[in-house]
């Protein structure tokens, strides 16, 4: 769907409106990109689509995807502890299936309590579909990554897919 001539993903909870796409950047690692405003679903008639947050959907496989994964998401102070993160999330998650990832990343630091709560909170739905879900792991940022050179130093590392995959690493590379 579009709005305004920028693709919008929806449901009764959220309205991801696309702001940007980014092409990859070779030299440094990073993959193509689409950021989003994450916005209320309901237009009010003469402010338009209330923006709470945003949320980026990074495409491919890599070592900075595997630590910075493919999906991020912030939300504004004033709308926090609504799960619009979660929501903005699902709608992210199934927009990559759609596109043929066979699975998504999302990482974040250790002790941002209420980004692992979001997680955990979506490992616990996608488990109840039968999708595999999973805290894969804690680890160590390396000194190279850019996250690390801006004070970061581990990242928890999250899994989801739409489906039972038949090995747990899927043998896909990270490094």
């Amino acid at each position: 769907m579009f709005i305004f001539g920028r693709k919008v993903l929806q449901d009764q909870d959220v309205l991801l409106i696309r702001t940007e796409v980014q092409r990859a950047d070779p030299a440094i690692n990073w993959a193509p990109c689409e950021k989003y405003a994450i916005c209320l679903p309901h237009k009010h008639p003469l402010l338009g689509y209330t923006v709470v947050g945003g949320c980026d959907l990074r495409f491919g496989y890599n070592e900075n995807l595997y630590y910075g994964g493919h999906i991020g998401y912030h939300v504004d102070a004033p709308y926090q502890g609504n799960h619009m993160a979660l929501k903005a999330a699902r709608l992210l998650m199934e927009e990559a299936w759609n596109i043929g990832m066979p699975y998504v990343y999302v990482t974040c630091n250790p002790d941002n309590w209420a980004s692992r709560r979001t997680l955990e909170l979506l490992i616990e739905e996608y488990k109840a579909m039968g999708r595999r879900a999973s805290l894969l792991d804690i680890v160590d940022l390396p000194e190279y990554n850019d996250m690390y050179k801006d004070g970061e130093r581990q990242k928890c590392v999250f899994r989801f897919s739409p489906g039972i995959l038949e090995a747990e690493d899927g043998g896909e590379a990270h490094a």
